[in-house]
């Protein structure tokens, strides 16, 4: 399966996650909703600062796609974030960070889920 396949089919296709990424873990886009376009720094401040002092996120938020969103938890495998009626899960597995956004009226339990299963299954397969 493709990078793409995994967004678009994973994540897009539960109906759950409104926008995702998925970024390498030393850099880099693999995979992206349609439009949904991250900039260079959002990318570095998630490979190279939020999972390793979360209290940066929670300190300055999640800024994603030009949006910013309260760091709502932080540690060294997830970050949860919200703005209003969005929310954000981002995961980090070995090699990758994946990055779900999900609009009302779906539950945030909802969409941890989703983001959650694919890392765990990520994980498993060696990334």
């Amino acid at each position: 399966m493709s990078w793409q396949a995994y967004v678009d089919d994973s994540m897009l296709k539960t109906g759950k996650i409104a926008r995702g990424a998925i970024l390498g873990a030393q850099g880099g886009v693999w995979a992206t909703s349609s439009g949904y376009n991250l900039s260079k720094q959002e990318q570095d401040f998630l490979v190279k600062t939020a999972f390793s002092q979360p209290g940066e996120a929670q300190a300055h938020g999640i800024h994603l796609a030009g949006t910013k969103f309260m760091c709502l938890q932080a540690d060294g495998e997830q970050l949860l974030g919200r703005k209003g009626d969005r929310g954000v899960i981002v995961c980090k597995t070995k090699q990758a960070i994946l990055i779900g956004e999900y609009e009302q009226p779906t539950p945030a339990g909802d969409a941890n889920v989703v983001i959650t299963k694919l890392a765990d299954y990520l994980k498993g397969v060696g990334y």
